[in-house]
């Protein structure tokens, strides 16, 4: 089954052709030439990364998704890792959500992302490699439904230098506009809120009053809105993913 979703624009629109998973005996979708293609799963936050930029940037793409536990042979062959997201094009083939992102910035050049200067670019690559401990503390939260008072702590410790770093830059990470560490960022913040949902607890205002106000920023962002997923939704697929079965990777399709 094909499903089309065409997402408006202020300026214009980007759409994507989106098909149902692909499982592991099915047969691989022809590509045509010159015809960009994202392999993903819907509610993985790494592949969101890649289609923020994606929308951000007006580019056109179609989307393959993929059943993340009954991957294809012809998936493996092209990403051995048989992670998402999964960039292709004429016979290349790019993966890793930063890896893909930076692809996309500098092959499709309007609406740049990636900081023009060196320096800001090296300095934006720190705090994506430290973002990967608010990652983990947020998973970590999540697990132990908000009981586990030391990795919340963690957890808020690790988001300290980000709401400094904030007070630094302005408005997004970017400064006045959004840069592609706000993209990379995003997606977990987006799913906020399910510590709310499952753990009653989110990190508080008071102390992250810059972050509050850069989330409720980028929700107002052309590329979020046309990405998102509202709270219920997110909601269902985590129940559907902690359920012990396969995941409902296809919900809402």
């Amino acid at each position: 089954m094909l499903a089309v979703g065409i997402a408006g624009r202020s300026s214009a629109s980007y759409v994507s052709y989106e098909l149902k998973p692909r499982i592991s005996d099915s047969p691989f979708p022809p590509l045509e030439d010159g015809k960009l293609r994202l392999y993903s799963m819907r509610f993985c936050p790494f592949a969101q990364r890649t289609r923020l930029v994606l929308a951000h940037k007006n580019i056109p793409f179609e989307t393959v998704n993929i059943n993340l536990k009954s991957k294809p042979n012809w998936f493996l062959e092209k990403n051995p890792s048989g992670t998402v997201p999964t960039i292709e094009k004429n016979g290349q083939i790019v993966y890793e959500s930063a890896i893909c992102n930076d692809f996309l910035d500098e092959t499709y050049t309007g609406n740049a992302l990636i900081p023009s200067d060196p320096y800001r670019k090296a300095r934006d690559r720190i705090l994506l490699e430290q973002f990967g401990k608010v990652v983990g503390g947020f998973y970590q939260t999540l697990r132990s439904q908000g009981k586990d008072d030391a990795v919340k702590q963690t957890f808020e410790s690790n988001l300290d230098l980000f709401e400094k770093e904030l007070g630094k830059r302005g408005a997004f990470f970017g400064g006045d506009s959004v840069s592609i560490l706000d993209f990379l960022m995003w997606p977990f913040f987006e799913r906020w809120c399910l510590l709310e949902i499952f753990c009653n607890y989110k990190p508080s205002p008071d102390r992250f009053p810059k972050l509050h106000a850069w989330i409720a920023r980028m929700f107002e962002q052309p590329a979020v809105k046309a990405t998102m997923f509202p709270p219920n939704v997110h909601e269902i697929y985590i129940k559907s993913y902690i359920s012990g079965e396969v995941p409902d990777y296809d919900y809402g399709l």
